[in-house]
C-alpha cells in the first residue's frame, strides 16, 4: 500500500498537541516528585487570577482547572498567549491520603502538598528472638 505523507502536517499537528491553539489551550505543564512523605506537585500557571483555579479530587482523580479570559476586543499586534479553559487531571494512587491535600498559589506556580497515606508509609516490624515458638498477635 503506498501513503503519502506531508511532513509539514505532521509538524503542525506536533506544534498543536504541544503548544495548543486558541481554540484549545496547551495543557498547564507539571513537576511531581515525593519527598519525606509528601507527594508534591506544581502547576506551571502563569497570569491566571486565583479565583478562576479550581481543584477538585473524586475517587481518586485529582482535576485542576484555570482560566484565562481572553482580552477584550482590541487592535492586537501579536497574540501568542493562549486563552481559555486549562484543564490537567492526574491519577493519585491509593497510598495518598486525598482527604488533607493542600494547595497554594504563588508567583504563577500552583503548588499542591499530597500526604503519603500514613497506612502505606514503611515501618520497622520487631522480629520476636528466643525459645519463642509461637507468634503472639
Amino acid at each position: 500500500m503506498l501513503m503519502r505523507t506531508d511532513p509539514f502536517r505532521e509538524l503542525d499537528r506536533l506544534a498543536q498537541q504541544v503548544f495548543g491553539t486558541v481554540a484549545r489551550p496547551a495543557a498547564m505543564p507539571i513537576d511531581a516528585y515525593e519527598d519525606e512523605g509528601v507527594f508534591w506537585v506544581h502547576f506551571d500557571l502563569p497570569g491566571i487570577d486565583p479565583d478562576s483555579i479550581d481543584v477538585n479530587v473524586e475517587q481518586n482523580v485529582l482535576t485542576v482547572k484555570a482560566e484565562r479570559p481572553a482580552p477584550k476586543e482590541q487592535a492586537m499586534v501579536l497574540a501568542e498567549r493562549p486563552y481559555g479553559v486549562f484543564s490537567r487531571q492526574l491519577f493519585l494512587g491509593d497510598t495518598l491520603d486525598t482527604d488533607t491535600i493542600e494547595a497554594s498559589y504563588d508567583a504563577g506556580v500552583l503548588t499542591l502538598k499530597v500526604p503519603v497515606a500514613e497506612k502505606a508509609q514503611s515501618r520497622k516490624i520487631e522480629i520476636a528472638h528466643g525459645d519463642t515458638k509461637e507468634i503472639t498477635s
